[in-house]
């Protein structure tokens, strides 16, 4: 048998590594074929990147590649040959598109402006139907182009889901090098295409579940700094950060609400681990729960009205829904083994969790009633998922075994986890929302 603090260090180490409402669910939607032309320019000026036509090429492979890594499209990838005029943007030739197959058209252009920005144009069309689903502009510098293409992408991704695109998010982790008895753990952030990668702490000390606010501008992490967990909140762009609460209480397993105006986490009182909620501006925290046991790893609903957590208060690691004031608690899952870890999805359809059994670890999902528990992952050491912007997707950390930890991305179709390519090993991934 487990002892109550046994469970309690279990639930902490847990707490780090911790679909739209037509969501896909596996085998029932045939990929959609979406044609991406190379995008056009009125006339290839120069920009301190390249010249317009440049970018507009490259930006056109890259809308192909992120619509390529989704379960629900197809895209026909960008052919020099396919170019067209700058006025068929707006005035695309169905047939041609129709004769190849798709369904939908991603179309737009790059054009240089007097102040070395530049403006991408972003238009999608129903192939069939003959008419504009879409369209969207943006004003960036020349080497930011990839981020308004990742936009591009999303527009795409929309038009034919329903559910927002994750291509231009962000992925937080904990970056994990070195020998197996003495690893340097350092919060280490990317972009969801594998670019722009950076660390955002040193390693001179443990690090726990980096969590990302909804736009990606904020962190909140827990820091072992003092000798005990405690979380600290971090501005992404300038490295500045401070305490999420002034005390010297242990405190752990963060989360921002949707809006990004509140945390909600852990904190240990006594012999006590209760869950508590407080603004990122600062203020009192307020306590939430006061049952005896473990209570941990919250996240809010998307609407903020709610919070799903994790608490051993049944004798085991169950999950439990509450209202955000913390009214009307009650336990969620009754399919033995140990639940913890769970993320409300964006869409408010499911609740992601890991679930321990005899078997290992394992990656689920379940409604918010309680109802319709899916395993989505076999292998026997995977936890801590985390939600893409879309609902649709999913990544988490997978022990190896060699010995070491690897992020991977999980689609809802059915398909096999794909691994992400890191630097080094990595674990408690958290996925931002869409940036502004």
């Amino acid at each position: 048998m487990f002892s109550r603090m046994q469970r309690f260090l279990w639930m902490v180490a847990a707490a780090a590594i911790g679909v739209a409402a037509h969501a896909q669910q596996p085998g029932t939607a045939a990929a959609t074929v979406v044609a991406v032309p190379p995008l056009s320019t009125p006339s290839d000026k120069p920009t301190s990147a390249g010249g317009t036509l440049s970018l507009a090429w490259q930006a056109s492979k890259l809308i192909a590649q992120d619509l390529r890594t989704t379960s629900e499209i197809v895209p026909l990838p960008p052919q020099q040959k396919d170019y067209y005029s700058y006025p068929e943007v707006t005035a695309p030739t169905f047939s041609r598109w129709r004769a190849a197959g798709a369904k939908m058209l991603v179309t737009g252009f790059v054009q240089a402006r007097s102040d070395d920005r530049v403006t991408f144009g972003c238009y999608v069309y129903d192939v069939d139907k003959g008419r504009e689903v879409g369209r969207k502009g943006f004003v960036v510098a020349p080497g930011e182009w990839s981020r308004a293409a990742h936009k591009c992408s999303g527009l795409a991704y929309t038009a034919v889901t329903g559910a927002p695109g994750a291509f231009d998010t962000r992925i937080a982790y904990v970056a994990e090098s070195g020998a197996a008895g003495a690893r340097v753990k350092r919060i280490a952030i990317i972009d969801s295409d594998g670019t722009n990668h950076s660390y955002l702490t040193a390693g001179e000390t443990m690090v726990l579940t980096p969590r990302l606010s909804p736009k990606a501008a904020r962190l909140a992490y827990v820091s072992f700094a003092g000798g005990k967990p405690q979380v600290r909140l971090m501005d992404v762009a300038s490295g500045a950060q401070r305490p999420l609460v002034p005390n010297d209480a242990m405190s752990f397993a963060p989360r921002f609400s949707s809006d990004g105006a509140r945390i909600v986490f852990s904190m240990m009182l006594g012999g006590n681990s209760d869950i508590y909620v407080t603004g990122v501006d600062g203020g009192a925290p307020q306590r939430l729960t006061t049952a005896p046991g473990i209570d941990t790893d919250p996240s809010f609903s998307p609407d903020g009205s709610r919070i799903v957590f994790e608490s051993d208060r049944s004798g085991s690691p169950q999950l439990y829904v509450m209202n955000a004031d913390g009214s009307s608690q009650r336990r969620m899952t009754f399919g033995g083994g140990w639940y913890g870890s769970p993320q409300w999805s964006p869409d408010g359809e499911w609740i992601a969790f890991t679930r321990r059994s005899a078997a290992g670890r394992s990656i689920g999902i379940i409604k918010p009633d309680g109802s319709s528990e899916k395993s989505l992952t076999s292998s026997p050491g995977d936890e801590g998922p985390s939600w893409a912007a879309s609902s649709r997707e999913l990544i988490f950390q997978r022990s190896e075994a060699t010995g070491g930890t690897a992020l991977y991305r999980l689609s809802l179709d059915g398909s096999e986890p794909r691994p992400v390519v890191l630097p080094q090993g990595g674990s408690d991934p958290d996925w931002s929302g869409v940036m502004d």
